[in-house]
């Protein structure tokens, strides 16, 4: 019986992985900035389930500072894992939602947790 390996992008067979020092155009340095900071996977969490305002991230995670969040919803629009919306009328009303690429760090975000959960 012959065992193949197939190569794909990535860790450990990408050419380009094999680096001596993080780079900051290193895909998994870029991922681990778009979820740096305490809370940010729970905001992500939050908006898996869909589009919320502040308030209702607010209400979802009662323990997390007005600040805190503000930075954390600033970061995530910075790098393009949320969108904010301001919605027209008094007061305005401004909603978060992931993007497509915000989307996809559901698995990604399952995958961090399925680990930790076999610790």
């Amino acid at each position: 019986m012959t065992h193949q390996t197939v190569s794909r992008p990535g860790l450990p067979d990408d050419p380009h992985a094999r680096v001596a020092e993080p780079t900051p155009t290193c895909p998994v340095e870029i991922t681990l900035t778009a979820l740096r900071g305490r809370w940010t996977t729970l905001v992500i969490r939050e908006l898996l389930q869909g589009d919320r305002s502040y308030s209702e991230l607010r209400q979802a995670l009662p323990a997390l500072s007005d600040k805190v969040l503000t930075d954390r919803l600033a970061h995530l629009v910075e790098t393009g894992v949320i969108e904010r919306e301001r919605r027209a009328g008094w007061p305005p009303r401004t909603r978060y939602a992931l993007t497509p690429q915000g989307r996809r760090l559901g698995p990604v975000l399952q995958a961090l947790w399925d680990w930790g959960a076999e610790r």
